[in-house]
């Protein structure tokens, strides 16, 4: 089960805004604004921050794949693709990260709401794997601060690698502060120190 969502619909076939705008809330969702092309789309997303979009392809001024990359680099939000073309060209270009389900039209109602709520699934899996790659990234740059900060101490001190891990923990653990912050800061004494002794 999804939560209710906030929508965004784009199509330059008004019957197709119509037919959107009538179903969805059937499905408890909310139409929080209607564009008949992408450059529409992009402004009315900026201004209304739906939870997912489901865009037309082909539409006047932009049409749905840019206009759906320009709001997932403002804002990564799921994307839902519809287009009256099953055109593999135009597949090719929606397979991107963002662009979590395509539809083509005749657009009936018993496959809006599956792909609404797999677009929703996936997007929050995808965004949960992209936190944790953050996470990892984020982990492994603050792993290495921390193996040259010990690296320092060993040399300054002549200790061994547990024995300048130690120091650091304890530092840690006094100045109620992270590991890596210690290991910044011993970096960056380290650092004034070497511009010292060069003059």
């Amino acid at each position: 089960m999804i939560p209710p969502l906030r929508i965004a619909i784009a199509d330059d076939e008004y019957d197709m805004r119509e037919y959107l705008q009538r179903i969805l809330p059937l499905l408890g969702h909310t139409v929080v604004s209607v564009a008949a092309n992408g450059q529409e789309l992009v402004a009315q997303c900026q201004q209304h921050q739906p939870d997912l979009v489901i865009t037309d392809i082909r539409m006047p001024e932009r049409d749905g794949i840019e206009a759906a990359e320009e709001i997932y680099r403002t804002r990564p939000i799921p994307i839902i693709l519809i287009s009256a073309f099953h055109d593999a060209d135009l597949i090719s270009r929606a397979e991107l990260d963002h662009v979590m389900a395509y539809l083509v039209k005749p657009v009936k109602q018993a496959h809006l709401e599956p792909a609404i709520a797999l677009a929703w699934r996936r997007f929050e899996q995808f965004e949960a794997l992209r936190r944790e790659a953050a996470d990892l990234r984020q982990a492994l740059a603050d792993r290495k601060l921390i193996e040259r900060a010990k690296g320092m101490i060993m040399q300054r001190a002549g200790v061994d690698e547990p024995a300048a891990f130690r120091r650091l923990q304890r530092a840690a653990s006094r100045e109620n502060k992270r590991l890596v912050e210690i290991a910044q800061m011993v970096l960056k004494v380290e650092e004034l120190l070497a511009d010292d002794s060069q003059g």
